[in-house]
């Protein structure tokens, strides 16, 4: 009985997916809700305009920040900034919501719009409106640099579970290598933002700090995702 009590443990364990297989599911599946799917037949500038919303998530994305950095610059009103940026990403939001949007999808935008407005309202430092990217930044540079230096790069894992290989790449010393150095790549990002935005945030140049967020914000990131997205493509040549 007990024999036969440890081997279906052992069995039920073995059926069991892994913390890994778990994380690789989740965010594979995140990134095909966004848009990343191998399978689709759609060229690189196509998936990266999905990811990024298209024209209307490129506005939702630069125009809160936009309208602050103009207005603060202008008038030096703090409020009145904060204000009219949460303001627009509520109509956004709100956008959403009448088309139907996932409540979650509608509403982080204002959500985060909201939060970063909360710590300059209660410090009166317009430039503290950038902590949040800040902390954003460092967690996810952290993130991918940790997962390349234990050998789990966080793209492989993404990848494996896009392409349905699971966690079988890394049998593959020629993925593993390649999907190290995409997160490295992407890690280089993250700290690269924060390494050329903190002197601005320093000086309490708000107006050239918030330039700069716009800049290595989407171009950046689309720059990188299409580069991600060539290189895995080559790892994994579809069957003629």
């Amino acid at each position: 009985m007990t024999e036969h009590s440890s081997a279906a443990s052992e069995d039920g364990a073995e059926e069991d997916p892994s913390a890994a297989e778990i994380f690789g599911t989740a965010l594979g599946s995140a990134a095909r809700r966004a848009g990343i799917d191998p399978e689709a037949e759609q060229t690189t500038g196509q998936m990266v305009w999905q990811v990024i919303g298209g024209w209307r998530g490129i506005m939702e994305s630069v125009l809160p920040l936009l309208t602050f950095i103009v207005t603060y610059t202008v008038t030096r009103n703090l409020l009145l900034g904060l204000g009219l940026s949460v303001g627009i990403a509520a109509v956004f939001s709100v956008v959403r919501l009448v088309m139907k949007s996932p409540p979650v999808a509608a509403l982080s935008g204002l959500i985060a719009a909201v939060i970063a407005a909360g710590l300059p309202l209660f410090t009166g430092r317009a430039e503290d409106q950038f902590v949040i990217g800040f902390i954003t930044n460092i967690a996810y540079g952290a993130a991918f640099l940790v997962s390349a230096l234990v050998r789990w790069p966080l793209i492989g894992v993404v990848v494996g579970f896009l392409t349905g290989e699971g966690l079988s790449w890394r049998k593959d010393a020629t993925k593993r290598r390649v999907f190290a150095w995409l997160s490295v790549a992407w890690a280089l990002l993250f700290l690269l933002r924060l390494g050329i935005q903190l002197p601005f945030y320093f000086q309490g140049d708000v107006a050239t700090l918030g330039t700069v967020k716009i800049v290595m914000g989407i171009p950046f990131f689309a720059a990188l995702l299409a580069i991600t997205w060539l290189v895995t493509r080559r790892l994994y040549p579809r069957e003629s």
